[in-house]
């Protein structure tokens, strides 16, 4: 059977962990109805040593970490060169956060601190005119809210990857390096609940930046289309005529 490997690069806070669920349980609950027909295996790429070894119908979901990509930890590292074989291989890909950090980096673009600070709350993303025809992010209405919580983005796209959605914050909300791999800053795993713990953990903080923490919890809503993607990234999986 294929399998969907969920690639687990870090853990969420204990609290979130303990009522929702760690960063692969988030992934879990919204892949599994629609991804049957896969395996979905996790590898915890901190402790479970070397990378699998991937088949040409395996896809890989490469989580959020509270890691940081300019850290450059041997096990990230270690990713790096296993991630531009599998692109090779057109492997399907679909990385968040630190996944989308990581895979920029690792095809030749540039992840690092964002000059303007920390991006989080539910914000509004816009699709660009490639991400219009793209075949994943091109379901997506126009704009489209989606959960966001990171200090680092990517600061420079690699060459040859198209720029899918955007916004004021980050020019590079979405990337696709190839046919069928892609990655996107904000997390479409996140629930309303999971965002909402987000902000209480980070209230203090962003308050003594001037922040209005009050106002980023009031603002926090359900994001049906962002978090989509992962189930329509899964359905291309298992259609990959459709993905040409």
């Amino acid at each position: 059977m294929p399998r969907l490997v969920i690639v687990k690069t870090g853990d969420a806070f204990a609290d979130v962990i303990r009522d929702h669920g760690d960063f692969e349980a988030l992934f879990r609950a919204q892949l599994a109805p629609v991804c049957e027909g896969l395996d979905l295996e996790v590898f915890d790429a901190r402790h479970d040593g070397a990378p699998p070894a991937l088949g040409a119908n395996d896809g890989l979901v490469i989580t959020g970490s509270h890691a940081m990509v300019s850290d450059a930890e041997p096990w990230s590292e270690a990713l790096k060169p296993w991630l531009r074989q599998a692109l090779a291989d057109d492997v399907a890909m679909f990385g968040v956060c630190y996944g989308h950090q990581l895979m920029a980096a690792a095809f030749g673009g540039d992840s690092g601190y964002h000059p303007a600070g920390r991006e989080t709350g539910t914000h509004r993303v816009r699709l660009t005119e490639t991400g219009h025809r793209d075949p994943l992010l091109g379901t997506l209405p126009e704009a489209f809210p989606a959960q966001l919580t990171h200090a680092q983005s990517v600061l420079a796209a690699p060459s040859g990857a198209e720029v899918l959605a955007e916004n004021d914050h980050d020019p590079y909300q979405a990337l696709r390096y190839g046919p069928r791999q892609w990655s996107v800053q904000f997390h479409p795993e996140f629930t309303p609940a999971v965002m909402r713990a987000y902000l209480h953990h980070q209230y203090q903080g962003l308050a003594e930046q001037g922040r209005d923490p009050e106002a980023l919890l009031a603002a926090v809503a359900a994001t049906p289309e962002a978090t989509g993607l992962l189930r329509h990234f899964c359905e291309l999986l298992q259609r990959v005529d459709d993905t040409a």
